[in-house]
């Protein structure tokens, strides 16, 4: 995976660099695991936008991933590795023995025509899937469950992992990417390896029209807004802020202010907090 930087030839052109596709062997998507995509477009089901800066981006179809890696003890080979347009990381086509075929998210270093393997008495190898406390001390993994059977939730994104770091009772202690420490019950399944395409997050993006292919439509400053737009707003020529701490456009405090709930049921999960 590598990234090219184009020359300056453009205004588009210019600091732009884009993901090289070479690990990809297959273009078209396997069809009878796709399914068409309704997005919302940032609007709830009255149509009021409840999620500014969103619509607009490329028509994309939904690929089916197998979270819950639930076909144990039967073997599946990586027929491919493709594109998926939902998500930032690579996803791998697997056809297992008995004729099924299913789309995981694609460990490094695993290539096509390797075997994975998910159950309890599953080998130690980059993207088997076991429960954790069968995984041992140390090393990385991916497609967490929060909850047994639940299908994995959390450590999806390109180039992240999570790793184990104790085992005591019923409870697997983790490192999550955020540097947060977690507590996460032992029977809940997890992927050895770490996700493929780490370089996703350094892609310089280059110019607008490439965010609106994206679905991200244009981000203003409040302090460039009129008085009725943002609280920011108002005032002659440039304003500051105005206030004792910077708000959103309701009125909440915004930039750096905790927003998780003291009182939410998972906080006695966590054993130390993301910074």
């Amino acid at each position: 995976m590598s990234i090219r930087i184009f020359k300056p030839k453009t205004a588009g052109t210019r600091n732009r660099g884009v993901l090289l596709f070479d690990e990809i062997t297959k273009t078209k998507p396997e069809k009878l695991l796709t399914i068409a995509n309704h997005r919302a477009k940032g609007r709830n089901n009255e149509g009021k936008i409840t999620i500014r800066h969103r619509g607009g981006g490329h028509k994309r179809l939904y690929r089916l991933i197998d979270f819950k890696r639930n076909k144990y003890n039967i073997i599946g080979k990586v027929s491919s590795i493709e594109y998926d347009p939902n998500r930032n990381s690579r996803i791998a086509l697997i056809h297992y023995e008995d004729g099924e075929k299913r789309y995981i998210l694609l460990p490094q270093n695993l290539k096509v025509n390797d075997s994975i393997l998910s159950g309890s008495n599953s080998n130690i190898q980059i993207g088997n899937s076991l429960p954790l406390e069968n995984i041992p001390l140390g090393l990385d993994v991916h497609n967490i469950e929060l909850k047994p059977k639940y299908g994995g939730q959390i450590v999806r994104a390109a180039g992240t992992s999570a790793k184990i770091l104790a085992k005591e009772g019923k409870y697997v202690t983790l490192r999550l990417p955020s540097k947060e420490i977690r507590l996460i019950e032992k029977e809940c399944f997890a992927t050895i390896g770490i996700l493929d395409n780490p370089d996703s997050s350094n892609v310089t993006i280059g110019k607008a029209g490439k965010q609106r292919w994206l679905g991200i439509r244009p981000t203003v400053r409040g302090v460039v807004m009129n008085a009725c737009d943002h609280p920011h707003g108002g005032g002659e020529g440039r304003s500051p802020v105005g206030r004792k701490r910077p708000v959103t456009p309701w009125g909440k405090p915004a930039l750096g202010i905790k927003t998780r709930k003291k009182n939410k049921v998972s906080n006695i999960y966590i054993v130390r907090r993301r910074k």
